[in-house]
């Protein structure tokens, strides 16, 4: 590892010129000229176009339009109130044919969440408003203009500029990334010599918003007139240098540029702002001038177009949406000069190969290469390792490529990760050098989308069981506290039971009655469901049988009566019989 440099030191360094160097890297031939001789073109609306709801590294946003909406060019398509959302926007005026699944800018290709606008030929924009006095604006409202207008990284993965841009640690250096080392690919290029004043003040406004100690403008040495151009804008600054770098690919990746400039290391588990350094592409600053002098969000960007299969290779400002095949058609593209047709997105070294001409333009895109059959060797038959070490060589991050190859195709991707798997930064210099042919970063990349597979459905997995354990360890507590509730409650009862002495003997003798008339009841209740009873009751209860024993009431009642009249009758005759013969032996007893 390098040393250290503190900030003096690198100061002194880029003064004198002396620059650092990062270890491995090769010289691929360049094959700029084929595009950047001319201005960047305009070119014509598609009919249609297909906008991803995501170009970036992060969260999707939630779709805002619906279809059949009419759109506005800058009107907002999606909106989010994730951190790590960027929305898109409409890159023209039209009418919303569909949001649905549509090829992706992948190497897969696999389709992703689009929406369709079919193109109105209007190009009518949304009312747009900038802060050309940002200094007087609170940086917090400067990042969330930067988010609105759909920013993000324009030289790399995508990664979210208002995310980067909202540091609270020191940055010691502040570096505008105009390398652009890959062959083939001039979009930069054109862009600095083109539009240099306006990213001068994109990187004013990042200077405003982060305060670093120092800007470094990073230049290739293969870029003559950017350089010139740059330097005349950054003139007036002296907190701005605009350096020139040695060419040698992959000088233009984050962490070989910082090398180069710093000599300082980024950390394997680490950022650049870790060691006081932050990096933006020339591109990025172009788009963040846009988006708050003038409230423009993200629609176009530069794109190459090159390769011997092109008639007119040249740079154009494509509108985010536009499928692949409007831009060959624009650069007249010659299929006869192909064995098939062969369409890479990016650079040779770093791009891949396109499943379908219908893939649209990202805000990554920075070149579509179309190359004769002569001019970039078809990829043939992949041979055994000879063990030769060339990846090793020229590997810029001082990996051991052989070895990780070996297990990340045999799947053994824990020893794969043992030799720093996720430290490869994909750039292809080992692959370009290998004599066997062997497709090296197809394997690491498809070991790291396994490898992310497999850490995804473990965390899901561990959720599922922190889920599971918290809710038995609530349902344990509920019943716990259940428990605990009855035991005081008997307790609460017991207590006030033996401050009444006789009160006990009370409730047994009341429960003891209380069962009593209980089974009493039930003796009863047992006995009148006999069969006769039942019988019984219910010829009782019959309607005829009432009335007929109503009137056997009634006749009773008339016989009783009758006795009764009878009873006193004879009482009454016996009564009379008794006075008479009282009276007879009266009179016989005066006659003698």
């Amino acid at each position: 590892m390098s040393e250290f440099a503190d900030y003096d030191l690198v100061m002194e360094h880029l003064a004198s010129k002396e620059l650092w160097d990062f270890p491995g890297g090769v010289h691929p031939t360049q094959f700029k000229t084929l595009s950047n001789t001319t201005p960047i073109s305009q070119i014509s609306l598609p009919d249609k176009l297909y906008i991803p709801i995501k170009q970036h590294i992060g969260i999707d946003g939630e779709v805002i339009v619906n279809k059949g909406d009419r759109v506005l060019k800058g009107q907002a398509l999606t909106k989010s109130e994730n951190t790590f959302a960027v929305p898109v926007h409409a890159s023209t005026s039209g009418i919303v044919e569909s949001i649905s699944k549509h090829v992706s800018a992948h190497p897969s290709g696999l389709p992703e969440l689009t929406i369709c606008i079919a193109v109105d030929g209007k190009d009518e924009s949304i009312d747009t408003s900038g802060i050309p006095d940002y200094a007087s604006v609170a940086k917090v409202d400067l990042i969330g203009a930067i988010c609105n207008a759909g920013v993000s990284g324009l030289g790399g993965a995508g990664f979210p500029t208002h995310i980067k841009t909202n540091n609270v640690k020191p940055v010691e250096f502040l570096i505008i990334n105009g390398i652009e080392c890959e062959p083939y690919i001039s979009a930069d290029d054109r862009l600095m010599r083109e539009h240099a004043w306006q990213i001068r003040q994109g990187i004013d406004i990042l200077y405003h918003i982060l305060e670093p100690k120092q800007v470094i403008i990073a230049i290739e040495d293969n870029k003559p007139e950017a350089f010139e151009t740059m330097s005349l804008a950054c003139q007036q600054h002296s907190d701005y240098q605009v350096v020139s770098v040695p060419t040698k690919y992959p000088a233009g990746g984050e962490k070989q540029l910082i090398q180069v400039l710093t000599s300082r290391e980024v950390p394997s588990d680490g950022l650049p702002i870790d060691i006081g350094c932050m990096m933006y592409n020339v591109g990025t600053c172009y788009a963040i001038a846009d988006a708050i002098i003038e409230g423009k969000p993200l629609l176009e960007r530069v794109v190459t177009l090159t390769g011997q299969a092109l008639k007119q290779p040249k740079n154009v400002w494509a509108r985010i949406g536009t499928p692949i095949k409007h831009l060959l058609d624009m650069a007249e593209f010659d299929v006869e000069k192909q064995h098939y047709p062969r369409i890479i997105m990016g650079g040779p070294m770093m791009g891949f190969t396109l499943t379908s001409a219908q893939i649209p333009v990202v805000k990554t895109t920075n070149c579509i290469l179309a190359p004769a059959a002569k001019e970039l060797p078809e990829v043939g038959d992949e041979r055994g390792c000879i063990r030769c070490s060339a990846c090793a060589d020229a590997c810029p991050v001082s990996l051991l490529p052989q070895q990780m190859f070996w297990y990340s195709k045999a799947k053994e991707y824990e020893t794969a990760q043992d030799y720093n798997l996720f430290d490869c930064i994909e750039c292809g210099a080992c692959a370009y050098v290998c004599p066997s042919e062997i497709p090296l970063v197809h394997y690491y990349r498809q070991a790291k989308s396994d490898i992310r597979q497999q850490q995804a459905e473990k965390e899901q997995a561990e959720k599922a069981r922190i889920r599971f354990e918290a809710r038995k360890a609530r349902l344990e507590k509920e019943k716990q506290e259940r428990e605990e509730k009855h035991r005081k409650a008997a307790e609460a009862r017991k207590q006030s039971v033996n401050k009444d002495g006789g009160a006990q003997a009370k409730i047994a003798a009341a429960l003891a009655r209380a069962k009593a008339k209980k089974a009493a009841q039930a003796s009863a209740e047992q006995a009148n469901n006999t069969p006769d009873a039942i019988d019984k009751k219910e010829v009782e209860n019959s309607p005829t049988q009432q009335s007929e024993n109503s009137a056997d009431d009634k006749k009773a009642k008339v016989a009783a009566a009758i006795a009764r009249a009878k009873a006193k009758k004879e009482a009454k005759m016996q009564a009379e019989r008794k006075e008479n013969e009282s009276k007879q032996t009266k009179d016989e007893t005066s006659d003698e």
